[in-house]
C-alpha cells in the first residue's frame, strides 16, 4: 500500500492474456481495484493476473462521476488503482485526461505501455506497414475520421479506427482522397483474441465485407499497399475468395474457464459487487489432457510467461509470510579409525640357528 495511493494506466495489449507486459501484469496483481472494459479487454488477461480479492469495475457501466469517486477514495484509504486500456495506453482512450485528472487528487500516477492494436495487426498478417515508398504510416482515431481524405491524399498506409456502423462513408472520404477501389484492405476486428476477424480485402468490397462479418463496433483498417497479402501457391482444384478471413485459434481451455467465471460478475450491477471477491481460483479440478500424439513435439515452457508467474507469486505473498531459505550446513562424516598397530623401535634379533643332527 502506498502513501498516498496510486493509479496506473496499463495498456493492456490487443487483448489476450499473454500479450501485455511484464510490468503490466505485476500493476494488476498489485492492484486493490481494477477498471476494466470486458468487450475491449479478454477476460482471461484480468483472470491470470489480479488477485483473488481484488474489486473488479465493468469501466462500461460505471458514470465519468463514479470513476472520480474512485479515484478519491483511493487517494483517501491509499489503494491501487489500476485501469486497463486496449492497446497501448499512449494512443488513446483518454489516457491523458485521466492522468491529469488523479494528478490533481494528490495520486501518484504511472503509464505502463503496451502492445498496439496496429502493431498486433500488423503481426497478425505478416506485413511491415512502412515497407513502401513512402515509408510512413498515418494513425487516425475515430476522432479524427472527419479528415479521412485529407489524408487519404498523402497516398501512404492508413490505419485507422472507424466504426462499422460508418464503413460506408470511410470508403467514400478514401476514394475522395485519392485511394482506387482495387487498394488492398485489412480488416482487423479483436485481434489475437478467441473471437477475432481478420479480412484481406479491397477498398471497392469493404463495405460488403463488414456487413457480412456484422462489425458494427469501432473496427481497425489498414489500407494502402503495404498490406497487400502475399501471394500462395494453391493447387488447382483450391478455391480462394479476397474476403475469406484467416481462422483464429480455438480458445484455451483457461480461457474459455475465465470467460465463464467472470461473465457472472461482469452481468451484475457495478454496487451489488463492488466488495464482492472474485472466485478462488484453485478451487476447481483440472481436468486430465488429452496425451499427444507419441510423434508431437514437447513443447517447451515458456519463459516470459514463468517469469510472470514467479511475479504474481512473489506480489500476491506478503512478506512476513515468505519463510527464509534454509542454510545449508555441511556435516563431515566421521570417518573410521584406523586399527591400532603395536610396533616396537628395538632392532629385531636374528633367529639362531641350530646345529643338524648326524645320521649316526
Amino acid at each position: 500500500m502506498t502513501t498516498t495511493g496510486r493509479v496506473t494506466f496499463v495498456g493492456a495489449g490487443p487483448g489476450a492474456a499473454d500479450l501485455i507486459t511484464l510490468r503490466g501484469a505485476r500493476r494488476i496483481a498489485e492492484a486493490d481495484v481494477v477498471i476494466w472494459a470486458p468487450s475491449a479487454v479478454d477476460a482471461e488477461c484480468v483472470r491470470e493476473h489480479a488477485r483473488a480479492d481484488a474489486e473488479l469495475v465493468d469501466f462500461s457501466r460505471v458514470t465519468p462521476e463514479e470513476i472520480t469517486d474512485l479515484y478519491r477514495r483511493a487517494a483517501a484509504s491509499r489503494q491501487v488503482v489500476v485501469r486497463l486500456h486496449t492497446g497501448d495506453a499512449a494512443t488513446g482512450g483518454g489516457v491523458q485526461e485521466q492522468h491529469d485528472l488523479c494528478v490533481r487528487l494528490g495520486l501518484e500516477v504511472e503509464v505502463v505501455p503496451g502492445v498496439s492494436v496496429v502493431a498486433a495487426a500488423a503481426a497478425r498478417i505478416g506485413r511491415e506497414l512502412t515497407q513502401t515508398e513512402a515509408s510512413s504510416t498515418v494513425l487516425l482515431s475515430p476522432e479524427s475520421s472527419e479528415r479521412v481524405s485529407e489524408f487519404a491524399a498523402l497516398q501512404t498506409t492508413m490505419a485507422a479506427t472507424v466504426s462499422g456502423a460508418r464503413t460506408g462513408q470511410f470508403v467514400e472520404k478514401l476514394l475522395e482522397g485519392g485511394y482506387s477501389e482495387a487498394t488492398p484492405v485489412v480488416v482487423a476486428y479483436k485481434v489475437s483474441q478467441a473471437d477475432e476477424v481478420v479480412v484481406h480485402t479491397t477498398v471497392g468490397e469493404l463495405e460488403s465485407v463488414v456487413k457480412k462479418h456484422k462489425l458494427y463496433r469501432p473496427t481497425l483498417f489498414l489500407v494502402g499497399a503495404a498490406v497487400k497479402a502475399p501471394t500462395r501457391r494453391v493447387s488447382g482444384s483450391a478455391t480462394t475468395s479476397v474476403d475469406e478471413p484467416l481462422r483464429a485459434a480455438r480458445p484455451s481451455r483457461w480461457s474459455r474457464r475465465a470467460a465463464s467465471r467472470i461473465a457472472t460478475r461482469v452481468d451484475e450491477p457495478v454496487a451489488a459487487r463492488v466488495d464482492e471477491p472474485i472466485p478462488a481460483r484453485a478451487d476447481e479440478p483440472i481436468p486430465a489432457a488429452v496425451p499427444a500424439p507419441a510423434t508431437a513435439p514437447v513443447a517447451e515452457p515458456n519463459p516470459a510467461w514463468t517469469a510472470v508467474e514467479e511475479i504474481q507469486q512473489s506480489v500476491r505473498r506478503p512478506a512476513e509470510e515468505q519463510a527464509p531459505k534454509p542454510k545449508l550446513t555441511v556435516v563431515a562424516a566421521e570417518m573410521p579409525k584406523p586399527p591400532t598397530v603395536n610396533a616396537s623401535t628395538s632392532s629385531r634379533k636374528k633367529p639362531v640357528r641350530k646345529p643338524k643332527r648326524s645320521a649316526n
